[in-house]
């Protein structure tokens, strides 16, 4: 069951495990109320049944196996329209997606790009995990191993998409496509990172505690 709490002008919403295409329909309808101000800024916290996303940039979609057998496998397809290419989100991955007006928060587009890494890298180092930027290459790296991805859309200074991290997901699904469209790159988790057990609930906890920090201003 969708959990929401409340702070200021911020809503967080833990949907639980939720099919990506009822969220992103959930996101359409708030982006729409935030631009007409009807409500403050939202997150929704949740992870998704097996799905593959394509991004707006099409030579970055690049998919190993037909669509016939991924519906076979029961893995969605599904075409949006957020920056980057071929995203892959599972159970086991925490996904946020901020609706955010930038212009209230005194953000542009770069500068909440680099904010959303900055949670990332925030929430990843309270895993044990030490996690980079790459320039040029949206998401966050251990090494050479992406453990992060963004891809974000903005209209009329609100965003929706946002951030997929890997924490204990199934990883041999990213060989099913070329994640980003970046050929080699090797996918890796907390868990594979850490070797240790991770607990979701209290991840999420330590996610509302950063978000609520960036983007309202308060210290944990």
């Amino acid at each position: 069951m969708a959990q929401q709490t409340e702070n200021r002008d911020l809503t967080i919403r833990d949907l639980g495990c939720a099919a990506y295409s009822e969220v992103l329909d959930l996101q359409q309808q708030l982006n729409e109320q935030r631009r007409a101000d009807a409500i403050g800024d939202t997150v929704l916290i949740v992870e998704h049944p097996p799905v593959i996303t394509l991004g707006a940039r099409q030579s970055a979609n690049k998919l190993l196996i037909g669509a016939e057998t991924l519906a076979r496998r029961e893995i969605e397809l599904v075409q949006i329209r957020r920056g980057g290419g071929a995203t892959l989100h599972n159970p086991g991955q925490l996904v946020f997606y901020p609706i955010l007006h930038l212009q209230q928060l005194g953000l542009g587009v770069s500068e909440y790009v680099r904010t959303l890494e900055a949670i990332g890298i925030d929430l990843l180092a309270k895993l044990g995990v030490n996690s980079q930027r790459r320039k040029g290459y949206p998401g966050l790296w251990v090494e050479e191993r992406k453990i992060a991805s963004i891809g974000v859309r903005v209209s009329r200074q609100v965003t929706r998409h946002g951030m997929a991290i890997n924490i204990a997901n199934d990883l041999s699904l990213f060989g099913l496509m070329v994640p980003c469209g970046l050929t080699g790159v090797q996918m890796t988790s907390v868990e594979k990172e850490t070797g240790r057990d991770t607990e979701m609930e209290a991840i999420k906890q330590h996610l509302i505690t950063l978000l609520r920090r960036y983007f309202e201003g308060q210290q944990p």
